[in-house]
């Protein structure tokens, strides 16, 4: 049977994870790591040690917005956001899901906006993760504030070779 660690860079599938000589630049870097649970310097670690529950069940793979500062800053390359992502798709096909509160189906309508057009649009995404979650009307003025500054724009545009976005959630799905 793999391990936490080995099964974890296989579906990485890029650096392993035991390149990581735990400098800390990731965690300095990332805009992020003050409202996570475990930084991702500790997450790391706590892989290679095998805590594949804890892991699993902390809120910080749900928190990281894969802004690729992590790898960018890293000296070997680990690529923590890609890490991350794996982790979170872990904790779907286990049964964990997420801690915070309808974070998973944000996550879900994200995807799904991808998945429709190859890229976010903005309006039918949160209409999306609305109607999934049940918020309906929360923060819905802060969202007409947007869209008056123009900073919602109620059409985004597709990505040309949608077949490519297919094949890519098709080979997720074989995975």
């Amino acid at each position: 049977m793999k391990s936490f660690l080995e099964e974890v860079n296989e579906k990485i599938n890029g650096v392993p994870i035991q390149r990581c000589y735990h400098c800390r630049k990731c965690t300095a870097g990332c805009p992020m790591s003050t409202a996570m649970e475990h930084n991702p310097n500790r997450v790391i670690r706590m892989i290679q040690m095998g805590r594949r529950d804890e892991v699993l069940a902390s809120s910080t793979i749900w928190l990281c917005v894969s802004c690729e500062t992590c790898i960018t800053r890293c000296p070997n390359e680990v690529d923590i956001a890609r890490m991350m992502d794996v982790l979170r798709q872990m904790a779907i096909e286990s049964g964990t899901g997420a801690k915070e509160k309808n974070i998973l189906r944000f996550h879900e309508a994200f995807l799904a906006g991808i998945r429709s057009g190859g890229r976010i649009n903005e309006p039918m995404m949160m209409v999306n993760y609305k109607l999934r979650s049940g918020d309906l009307f929360s923060d819905m003025g802060m969202g007409i504030d947007m869209f008056l500054k123009g900073k919602l724009p109620l059409v985004s545009p597709r990505t040309k070779d949608m077949a490519s976005v297919r094949r890519i959630f098709e080979k997720t799905r074989q995975e």
